[in-house]
């Protein structure tokens, strides 16, 4: 079970105790106050027992996880494509986004920039891919 460390450690040092007087006065082991403190996991029991030892609600240990915000980055591939009230053909994009996806790319949209009278030359494809920084 995840445990909120920073504020274990927290009252542990604003309160000058060692690990090993936090471990005397919870009466958990000293391996598990380090275990708390490090990788912020522990059982019930060992969430229980420090609330009752700080004097405050079990669940003020609830860890929360804080979100992260996903980056992207994105780019514009340029589709020949003839379009008018007259004619009309469908470009074979099928080979160009499963390219795309094989560098890890996904279509995020299609558009069609109209130039006079309701024709087009070409479509842009918007393609995104998470950024990992």
């Amino acid at each position: 079970m995840k445990i909120n460390a920073a504020l274990v450690l927290e009252i542990r040092l604003r309160r000058a105790w060692t690990q090993e007087q936090l471990s005397q006065f919870s009466g958990l082991s000293h391996r598990t106050i380090q275990r708390v403190e490090k990788e912020a996991t522990g059982s019930l029991e060992t969430k229980k027992a420090l609330a009752a030892t700080f004097e405050i609600d079990i669940t003020d240990l609830d860890y929360e996880e804080v979100p992260v915000m996903k980056k992207y980055e994105y780019k514009t591939v340029e589709v020949p494509f003839k379009m008018s009230l007259f004619k009309s053909g469908t470009p074979d994009i099928q080979n160009l986004l499963n390219a795309e996806g094989d560098s890890g790319w996904r279509l995020k949209e299609i558009v069609l920039p109209a130039t006079g009278f309701g024709e087009s030359t070409s479509m842009v494809v918007i393609l995104e891919r998470e950024r990992i920084e």
